[in-house]
């Protein structure tokens, strides 16, 4: 073959990988929007009686007493605190675990250990770059417990929270809870892309359907399931770890990501790990299914195989 040839492929390979990249981005976007309302409940139930070491531990609210202190705090727009940076935060994450995971997943072959292995090492990868997006969601979401309680938000807005994080913090401030963060994505994607993945050829080998979108639901439903399960504990201590102000201000209460784990457990207990399972299920669900089924469809529409 030709240099003109070697060129050429290289071009269309080129373009194929930033079709992917614009698709992914895209059907990230439109999932984060319908499922972040789910998200920030979820992110006020996993931050709950984080405080302990000031109070004790008091009884734990229901996903719906949350969704009522959101609206009554700040409406239908309360729902939507942290959107932008989430939005963000997925221009970057999600597009470098997809297309890292179609070109590694060839690495492991067949076996579904060496997959989920691979799917885990790519949301690693993602969300290590993503995370200072990542916490300033945190952040804005857990502005929310400020507002209830009269007091003023610490952030305006993305630029102000990157600027005050900075300032304060120092730029490695951004990257706080990044360990626990990329462990949370290590296993939220060797659950999600492997899980995913498996099941659709499963689905499509043993001809329950075709490769359709029957066949997208109910693969993203057991990716879904299969990453919450793994994941869950890691996402609470991200997001305690996360929400803490700097030093400084002594106001950490936990060390490490360790530290966290442990004081979570013996305060309240092994289950605790999993508190906000059901929210996080639930917009995990959605948004597998919205993501999925869009970026399939994108990619049929644009001449790209399927995933």
């Amino acid at each position: 073959m030709g240099a003109g040839g070697i060129n050429g492929n290289a071009a269309q390979k080129q373009r194929r990988t930033f079709t992917k990249i614009t698709l992914t981005s895209l059907s990230a976007a439109v999932a984060e929007t319908a499922t972040f309302p789910i998200d920030i409940i979820k992110t006020r139930l996993q931050l709950q009686r984080g405080d302990y070491l000031r109070r004790p531990p008091t009884a734990a609210g229901s996903a719906l007493r949350v969704a009522v202190d959101i609206w009554r705090a700040g409406g239908a727009f309360g729902f939507y605190d942290g959107l932008a940076p989430a939005v963000l935060r997925h221009l970057f994450y999600t597009p470098i675990r997809i297309v890292s995971y179609e070109n590694l997943r060839n690495l492991a072959g067949d076996s579904a250990a060496g997959r989920a292995f691979v799917g885990g090492v790519a949301g690693a990868l993602a969300q290590v770059l993503a995370s200072p997006a990542d916490l300033i969601k945190v952040r804005m979401q857990a502005d929310g417990h400020l507002v209830r309680q009269g007091l003023p938000s610490r952030y305006t807005g993305i630029f102000d929270a990157f600027n005050k994080i900075i300032r304060s913090e120092g730029v490695l401030g951004l990257w706080r809870g990044v360990f626990p963060n990329t462990q949370r994505a290590f296993l939220v994607n060797m659950g999600e892309l492997s899980c995913y993945d498996q099941a659709k050829r499963f689905i499509i080998n043993h001809e329950i359907c075709e490769d359709n979108v029957l066949a997208h639901t109910m693969a993203s439903v057991a990716s879904g399931l299969c990453a919450t399960t793994l994941s869950c504990p890691a996402d609470v201590v991200k997001t305690r770890m996360m929400n803490q102000a700097s030093r400084a201000k002594g106001k950490i209460m936990y060390r490490t990501s360790y530290d966290c784990l442990m004081k979570t457990v013996k305060f309240e207990g092994v289950t605790a790990l999993w508190k906000g399972f059901f929210p996080t299920w639930a917009r995990l669900g959605p948004w597998q299914f919205v993501f999925w089924v869009s970026y399939e469809r994108f990619r049929q529409a644009s001449g790209l195989s399927s995933f």
